[in-house]
């Protein structure tokens, strides 16, 4: 298959998914969209009411809150690729349990490795620790660092600018250096393509001739 058909078929097993017990409230699987050569993937944490109801990431209040905040970084909605650790929704919203981000690593690890992007933006401290554990999301937020040769960049969740108002110019300030850090990673990663120049051998002129040594 190619990449297209793989998400394809990842998308088509999340809407029948049935590995934990979110889907007994499930009205519909959110596999995530975007174009298969994105060179950035959003992951968020879990799909929402809206969200639910469409089959689709970031359709609420919250997703339009970050199409605004993509259009500040320089990107559209349209040249990424979101998705969410959990492919359904919790219950009420609920912080996604254990089970049930174990029961979705495999789709979203088979995600990665097919879009293979440049970077990944995580929103939210649950697709955060994914990548970058054991660290409180406000004192790494907007701190890109590269985990594995691809620039991970922790962003506080939309939603949580929404919440909570004295937040929204910290997510925003964040989300305008986006442009700036994909250029940094653009460099690196063309400085690691480039290929290595082997080093020149001077050559002996072809009137030199060997010297023997003498043992006295």
């Amino acid at each position: 298959m190619d990449a297209t058909e793989v998400l394809q078929e990842i998308a088509r097993q999340v809407r029948e998914c049935n590995k934990c017990s979110l889907h007994f409230s499930r009205k519909n699987g959110v596999p995530g969209e975007g174009p298969v050569n994105a060179e950035v993937m959003l992951i968020g944490e879990g799909p929402g009411f809206y969200e639910n109801e469409q089959g689709r990431p970031f359709v609420g209040s919250a997703g339009k809150f970050l199409d605004e905040l993509l259009e500040k970084g320089g990107l559209k909605r349209s040249e990424v690729f979101i998705t969410n650790v959990v492919k359904c929704r919790p219950p009420g919203n609920r912080d996604p349990m254990p089970e049930e981000l174990s029961a979705c690593n495999d789709y979203l690890e088979e995600q990665i490795r097919t879009i293979n992007p440049l970077a990944i933006v995580t929103l939210g401290r649950f697709s955060m620790a994914r990548f970058i554990p054991n660290v409180r999301i406000s004192d790494v937020h907007g701190k890109p660092r590269w985990v594995k040769d691809r620039l991970i960049i922790p962003m506080y969740h939309p939603a949580a600018a929404l919440h909570q108002p004295s937040l929204k110019t910290t997510v925003e300030r964040d989300f305008a250096h986006l442009a700036e850090w994909l250029d940094q990673a653009h460099r690196k990663r063309d400085v690691q393509a480039a290929p290595v120049q082997p080093l020149a051998v001077p050559e002996k002129p072809e009137d030199e001739k060997p010297t023997q040594l003498s043992l006295f």
